[in-house]
């Protein structure tokens, strides 16, 4: 088992919409993504973000492009117009999250290494 920054393994894209943020996260392959499935929870992702996000963490599961689009409510401060933060935009969300580190089994780091990143 290998310790890794989903930086290494996944691409995400992450935006905002009032005092909601949403981020998703998108796996290579769908071994990959069963595995996320199992180890990128709300409780996770909350963690993660510690006092930024204040609300609860929503995850849904969108399979057929082998994604996890996460709703991260209270986390920009009351939104764009409302809040004081220097940045309460959510894009910066998707790019703080990939630095997360997960458990990722061998095997699947290897198939990652080796190319076989394709669907």
């Amino acid at each position: 088992m290998a310790k890794v920054q989903l930086k290494d393994v996944v691409l995400a894209r992450s935006g905002d919409k009032g005092d909601t943020c949403d981020i998703s996260v998108f796996a290579p392959n769908e071994a990959v993504y069963e595995h996320l499935k199992r180890v990128l929870t709300p409780e996770v992702v909350k963690a993660h973000f510690g006092p930024w996000v204040q609300g609860e963490v929503e995850c849904f599961e969108v399979p057929n492009v082998l994604a996890l689009k996460f709703l991260c409510h209270g986390a920009l401060g009351g939104g764009a117009s409302s809040s004081l933060r220097l940045d309460n935009l959510g894009k910066c969300f998707g790019s703080n999250l990939m630095r997360l580190e997960i458990d990722l089994p061998d095997h699947l780091l290897n198939q990652l290494h080796a190319g076989g990143e394709d669907r």
